[in-house]
């Protein structure tokens, strides 16, 4: 990435977390100017670094800002800060939403940003906080057609590739069906290694069985090496993963599409998160399987 001035748009990034931490570093290295903010200001300092300014309040964030770049937990949280940042926020200016917020949420936010006069671009992006440092992040971007141009300096400093699936809006719902298969394959994981064990196996023979093959891919062994490891060091938290189980559920509901499968990881993402690993790794929820002794 190239370093120094540059003529494309002022940006501001609320919200620098697993995600957005990463995601500022890359887009300050590119030489946006840029100005972020975080509720902990501990987690934003350390961007001074790459050249981010720290800023107080939501509203100092967006000042002058031509595209403020929201990640943040769910679509409460980004509407309350929203609603912070409004006294700044520059008419006209395009709000690049990126959070997991939901088919409902992201109504919710398009609504509030037709009242702050902005335009509402739905983004979130697949990856962790690998990708998110990389800029390798896949970005699901939807809404108006005149906006993309505006966000491209900033789509290209976090993304290594952008899929823009309509009107927005568009880009929450496939969030929903991917998160679906992801929370999906990682319970898959933890449930086939445990079962391993209970049969009086290695569980390590499931990848062995599984290696080079159809049924192989390289998720599949990260999280289950992961899981066998004990290392539970969160890239999408347990939490996250939770919560955005129940927004899948919820939408299918709505749609009228049965997702019994997906209905028993909600089940299984709350108990996991009841028993306190919400903030590890997703890969956690093998805790809740592992036998505790005979």
């Amino acid at each position: 990435m190239s370093t120094g001035a540059s003529s494309g748009p002022t940006v501001a990034l609320l919200g620098t977390g697993i995600m957005g931490a990463g995601m500022a570093t890359n887009i300050a290295t590119a030489g946006l100017p840029l100005t972020v903010w975080n509720r902990d200001r501990s987690k934003a300092e350390p961007l001074a670094a790459a050249g981010a300014r720290i800023a107080g309040s939501p509203a100092d964030a967006v000042r002058g800002a031509d595209v403020v770049v929201a990640m943040l937990w769910d679509a409460p949280s980004v509407a309350d800060v929203m609603a912070q940042a409004a006294p700044g926020l520059r008419p006209g200016a395009v709000w690049l939403q990126t959070s997991t917020v939901g088919v409902d949420g992201t109504q919710r936010l398009a609504d509030l940003a037709a009242t702050l006069g902005v335009v509402y671009l739905d983004a979130p992006v697949l990856g962790t906080k690998k990708p998110a440092e990389d800029g390798a992040l896949v970005v699901l971007g939807s809404g108006p057609d005149d906006a993309r141009d505006v966000v491209a300096p900033v789509l290209g400093a976090i993304a290594a590739r952008t899929l823009w699936v309509g009107p927005a809006g568009a880009g929450s719902r496939l969030k929903l069906v991917v998160n679906a298969w992801v929370v999906t394959v990682v319970e898959g994981i933890a449930e086939c290694l445990a079962l391993a064990d209970g049969l009086g196996l290695d569980p390590a023979l499931f990848l062995e069985a599984v290696k080079g093959g159809a049924m192989d891919a390289p998720y599949v062994g990260l999280k289950a090496r992961s899981m066998l490891a004990g290392d539970f060091t969160p890239s999408f938290t347990l939490a996250g993963a939770a919560k955005d189980a129940g927004l899948v559920v919820d939408a299918a509901t709505t749609a009228g599409v049965d997702v019994g499968v997906l209905r028993a990881v909600r089940d299984h993402l709350a108990r996991a998160l009841d028993a306190g690993h919400g903030d590890l790794d997703l890969g956690a929820t093998y805790l809740t399987h592992r036998r505790t002794g005979d």
